[in-house]
C-alpha cells in the first residue's frame, strides 16, 4: 500500500472543508478534501477524483492515495463503486 503525503494545495484552504462538513475524514486530509465519513459522501468524492480536472490538481500518486483512501471507506459504509 502507497503512503504518498499529499502535497498542500495553494488553491485550497483546509479550514474550508472543515468549516463545511465538520471534523469528519477527509480523503485528501492535508487539504481537507473529500469526506468519506458517510456513504453519500464517499460516492461523491468518488466521482470527484475521478474527474480530470480535479485530479489534475494532484500528481498521480498522490491521486492513487486518495483513491485507495475512498475505497476503504466505500468498504466501511458498504459502498459500491466502479473501478476506474
Amino acid at each position: 500500500m502507497s503512503n504518498t503525503k499529499i502535497d498542500r494545495r495553494e488553491d485550497v484552504n483546509p479550514e474550508e472543508g472543515e468549516r463545511k462538513y465538520g471534523d469528519v475524514k477527509f480523503a485528501d486530509s492535508v487539504n481537507n478534501k473529500y469526506p468519506i465519513d458517510t456513504p453519500e459522501h464517499v460516492r461523491a468524492a468518488w466521482n470527484y477524483i475521478n474527474h480530470e480536472d480535479n485530479a489534475a490538481k494532484y500528481d498521480a500518486d498522490e491521486v492513487k492515495t486518495i483513491k485507495n483512501c475512498i475505497k476503504r471507506a466505500a468498504k466501511q459504509h458498504g459502498v459500491e463503486i466502479s473501478e476506474d
